[in-house]
């Protein structure tokens, strides 16, 4: 079935200044019929003003990036779902050219972009050519690719599993053995380098992979929350 309307989804807590620097950049795809919606985790500050004429909808849910996402795809009105990091840009590409791609000779059901990291550093030149590979290789995405999926096939697999750390990856092995392989663009997303430069390129990676190690060998996402952001999950 092609798709019609794309609903794109962010969650947000505390993200005043990104959102003011960022909804402007997504009006276009609301100019085309597609519709933005922002859901606020608990935030603090001017998070949810600054969403005022920018989004076509704006709801509040229990803090943590799944469950964000979840209450946001279940007030979607989209057959496509794309699920997007306040602080991770879009590349310029028509609408139709991503639809063109999902509807293509071979169908695709889910996918994700290549993504670019805003520092200039060298090392996050190394650090995205990875990232890419890794995940083209493996199928799996992270949340700074800006996963799109169908919303037919969200629904089926039960949407983000409820955990606080690595609800992307799960996602993403879950849609690899129940859909099949992801469309991986090599167009690119612009995700912010803010967490590497301010913990340290090497430290950030090193700690990533290891997240990552530890997931897989079964350490509870609770427990890897609490390295990644230094305090237990609520």
């Amino acid at each position: 079935m092609p798709v019609k309307i794309i609903s794109i989804i962010i969650p947000v807590v505390n993200e005043s200044l990104a959102l003011r620097t960022n909804l402007p950049l997504l009006q276009g795809w609301r100019k085309k019929g597609h519709e933005v919606i922002v859901v606020d985790g608990g935030s603090k500050d001017e998070s949810l003003s600054a969403c005022d004429g920018l989004v076509d909808q704006v709801i509040t849910s229990a803090a943590g990036r799944a469950r964000q996402m979840n209450a946001g795809a279940a007030i979607a009105k989209g057959d496509l779902l794309l699920f997007l990091h306040i602080d991770t840009v879009l590349p310029d590409i028509s609408v139709e050219s991503l639809l063109h791609r999902m509807c293509g000779v071979r169908r695709f059901d889910w996918g994700r972009f290549d993504v670019r990291l805003s520092g200039e550093h060298v090392a996050f030149r190394v650090i995205e050519a990875m990232m890419n590979l890794r995940s083209r290789v493996s199928g799996v995405a992270t949340g700074d690719q800006a996963i799109f999926v169908r919303r037919v096939c969200f629904e089926a697999i039960g949407g983000y599993a409820d955990m606080p750390l690595m609800e992307d990856v799960q996602l993403s092995k879950t849609l690899l053995k129940q859909v099949g392989r992801p469309l991986c663009l090599r167009l690119r997303v612009q995700s912010s380098s803010r967490r590497w430069e301010k913990h340290g390129i090497v430290r950030t990676v090193c700690l990533m992979w290891w997240l990552r190690l530890a997931f897989v060998i079964g350490v509870t996402p609770q427990r890897l929350h609490a390295q990644y952001y230094g305090k237990p999950h609520d």
